[in-house]
């Protein structure tokens, strides 16, 4: 097995880091690009000091390069002087949930990252808008169809980008996978497998609350494998079958433990797809062609990720990957707004995967194959 450095794989695939090409008809995913000298950084405010926005999100921001946090919104004021002072962000610029919408007067928020338990991103994303911002929300996009579908209605006509967190789609290695395979560099891509599971700890969080989460496994981390099989595809899937289970009755009272998945798309290619909280831990998809066969594992985590690829009768692997997803998800939405195009993910693309959970849903709970187009 050869391995190549982050460097020679992308010279290897033909590509420059600062000149990746589109990849694929369905998603103008890229990493961002160097800002011009003299660029001045957009302002984020980020909503909610959890365990992702501390460990992840705020020590992003500090090396970001279109993107500076200049807000924090937490309904603890004591946490909120915390971080504030820790990264930088002025204290006159704390807000919690009750003053949230005077950030409408406040000229250095341009954009909001929604970093809250799935029950809560509609409303603070139509808030935002209403406020006049730019609106980076996590995922899951919402909890239903219905509160995905205003999301984007009310940024619209606010004349505001959304943007659902997709970070994989600014990673440098899932970007060299959709291109491999949209450019049939494998061959004809005939299956795929994607699995992501973990045993989840704190029986009390809210991640095994209906009410806040919307759902499971499937919801939390099911939808990796949902759009691993369409951005490696570049194809909506025309039908879903769906099963879901759990061991323990107290614990996934509420939502599921495990959630098992197929996906068939109009060109023939099947999707087995599965999520589950009780797994000590599978992190993977595998993409199978006629010419040979791409793996990431890990996959979907924030960092290390591998890539192996067989081809003409050898495997060559990807050194582990060092880069910021962070970083490079909010300077990819902050450069989306400097230049006034398109995201790579915005909330048309979260619906389309809250239409699929739900489908995947109704498939567990009926028996049945679902038609999706």
């Amino acid at each position: 097995m050869s391995h190549y450095s982050r460097r020679d794989f992308l010279k290897q695939l033909g590509v420059g880091a600062a000149a990746w090409p589109a990849a694929g008809h369905a998603f103008a995913a890229r990493p961002p690009q160097e800002p011009d000298p003299g660029t001045k950084p957009l302002g984020y405010a980020v909503v909610g000091i959890g365990s992702l926005a501390k460990g992840e999100i705020l020590p992003a921001l500090r090396t970001t390069k279109r993107s500076r946090l200049v807000a924090l919104v937490s309904g603890d004021p004591a946490k909120a002087r915390h971080y504030a002072r820790l990264y930088g962000s002025p204290e006159k610029n704390i807000y919690n949930y009750e003053n949230y919408d005077q950030m409408a007067s406040n000229p250095e928020i341009d954009v909001v990252y929604i970093v809250l338990p799935n029950s809560m991103h509609a409303e603070y994303t139509i808030r935002a808008a209403k406020a006049g911002k730019h609106v980076l929300c996590e995922k899951p996009m919402a909890t239903t169809v219905k509160d995905a579908e205003e999301m984007v209605a009310v940024c619209r006509q606010a004349r505001k980008r959304l943007m659902v967190a997709y970070r994989l789609h600014y990673e440098p290695y899932n970007l060299a996978a959709m291109k491999m395979c949209r450019e049939e560099e494998l061959g004809q891509i005939k299956m795929i497998d994607a699995e992501f599971g973990f045993v989840i700890g704190d029986p009390a969080q809210w991640r095994l609350k209906h009410a806040m989460a919307g759902g499971g496994s499937l919801m939390d981390i099911g939808i990796y494998c949902l759009q691993a099989a369409r951005y490696l595809t570049g194809e909506e899937p025309a039908s879903v079958y769906a099963e879901q289970w759990s061991s323990d009755p107290v614990k996934f009272k509420e939502v599921e433990e495990n959630f098992s998945f197929m996906l068939r798309f109009p060109s023939g290619v099947i999707a087995n797809c599965y999520s589950s909280y009780g797994i000590n831990y599978v992190d993977h998809y595998r993409v199978g062609g006629s010419e040979g066969w791409l793996e990431m594992e890990p996959a979907y985590v924030y960092s290390d990720l591998v890539q192996r690829v067989y081809k003409d009768g050898k495997i060559t692997a990807t050194t582990p990957s060092t880069w910021d997803q962070f970083a490079a998800e909010m300077d990819a939405f902050s450069e989306a707004i400097q230049q006034d195009r398109d995201v790579a993910t915005p909330g048309e693309e979260g619906v389309r995967d809250m239409r699929i959970l739900m489908a995947c849903y109704e498939s567990a709970r009926t028996g049945k194959v679902i038609r999706l187009i």
